[in-house]
C-alpha cells in the first residue's frame, strides 16, 4: 500500500525573548512524495534546523569542496550560492530564521565566522541542541513544538556584547528598504567610510553591505514570486531591479537557475511556499 501523502507547513512568529532574535519558525512535515531535492537559497537569515524524523541530507553545500553530509540539527551562515538538500520522499523538522546580529548574544561569535558554512548545530549550541530536539520529538503538535523553541533557545543568551550601533543601523536600513539603498548612502547615514563600513559589516554578518543588499532584494523577490505565481516583469520593478532580464540574471547567480525553473522545481516543497501570513511579516 502506498504511503499516505502528508503535507504540513505552519509558520509563526517567535514570542517572548526569541522575538528579538528570530523572524519566524517554519515547521514542515511531508511524506508519501517521490524522492526529491530542495534548494536552500540565500536569505538574510541564519538557518537553524532541528529535524523530527529523518536526518537532513545536504548534498551540495554553499562552501565549495564539501561532500554530502547528514544532520539531525544544522546551523548555517549567510551565503550567496544555494545548498542542495535531498530527501527520500519524506522530511520533517522546524527551521528557525535567526537574525545574523543575534549570533553574538546567542552563539558567542559574530555571524561573519559562519559565512558560507553548514555546521552541526551542537557545535555551537552545545548540549542544548540535543535537549531541544528531544523536547520537540516529545511534543504532541506544532504549537507545543514552537513553544519549546520559545522556552529553550533564550537560555543560550549571554552578555557577549552586540554589534556596533552603526552596523545595526545599516542592517535595519537594508532590511527596511528591501536592499535598495546604495552603499554610499548607508555609509553616509552612519558617518563611516565605505571601506570601513564594508569591513565592520562583513565581520558581523558574513557579507559586505553590497552583497547583503543583493540577498535581501533577492529574498523579497523570490517570496513574492512564490506567492503570486511569478509575474516577473512586474516583480522586477517592485523589487528594484532594472528590468526582468536583471532579475533573471540575479536569480541564476543566487539560486543557480532561472526564476521559472525554480518555481517549477520548488513550489511543491513546503520550505519554498510563502503563505500570505509570511508576506505580512510572519
Amino acid at each position: 500500500m502506498d504511503e499516505a501523502v502528508v503535507d504540513e507547513g505552519p509558520r509563526v512568529r517567535p514570542t517572548g525573548a526569541m522575538a528579538r532574535y528570530a523572524a519566524r519558525y517554519s515547521g514542515y512535515r511531508q511524506a508519501g512524495l517521490p524522492p526529491g531535492r530542495h534548494r536552500g537559497l540565500p536569505s538574510p537569515w541564519l538557518t537553524l534546523i532541528f529535524t523530527l524524523d529523518d536526518p537532513l541530507t545536504v548534498a551540495v553545500h554553499p562552501e565549495p569542496g564539501r561532500g554530502p553530509q547528514d544532520y539531525t540539527a544544522l546551523l548555517g551562515g549567510l551565503h550567496t550560492t544555494p545548498a542542495l538538500i535531498t530527501h527520500p520522499g519524506r522530511q520533517s523538522g522546524i527551521q528557525v530564521a535567526l537574525d545574523p546580529l543575534a549570533a553574538r548574544p546567542l552563539l558567542g561569535l559574530p555571524a561573519g565566522e559562519l559565512a558560507g558554512l553548514d555546521l552541526p548545530a551542537e557545535d555551537l549550541l552545545g548540549p542544548l541542541a540535543g535537549e531541544v530536539r528531544e523536547r520537540l520529538l516529545a511534543a504532541p503538535g506544532w504549537p507545543e513544538r514552537f513553544a519549546v523553541l520559545d522556552a529553550l533557545l533564550p537560555r543560550l543568551a549571554e552578555p557577549y556584547g552586540e554589534a556596533a550601533p552603526e552596523v545595526r543601523r545599516v542592517w535595519a536600513l537594508l532590511r527596511r528598504s528591501g536592499g535598495r539603498l546604495p552603499v554610499s548612502a548607508l555609509a553616509a547615514e552612519v558617518g563611516w567610510s565605505e571601506r570601513h563600513l564594508a569591513a565592520r559589516f562583513r565581520r558581523e554578518t558574513g557579507l559586505s553591505p553590497k552583497a547583503a543588499a543583493r540577498v535581501v532584494r533577492f529574498d523579497r523577490a523570490r517570496r513574492m514570486a512564490a506567492s503570486d505565481g511569478g509575474r516577473l516583469a512586474e516583480l522586477a520593478a517592485r523589487c528594484g531591479y532594472f528590468d526582468q532580464a536583471h532579475l533573471a540574471r540575479e536569480f541564476r547567480a543566487l539560486a543557480g537557475v532561472a526564476p521559472s525553473v525554480w518555481l517549477a522545481e520548488e513550489f511543491r516543497f513546503v520550505q519554498a511556499r510563502v503563505p500570505a501570513a509570511v508576506q505580512a511579516g510572519v
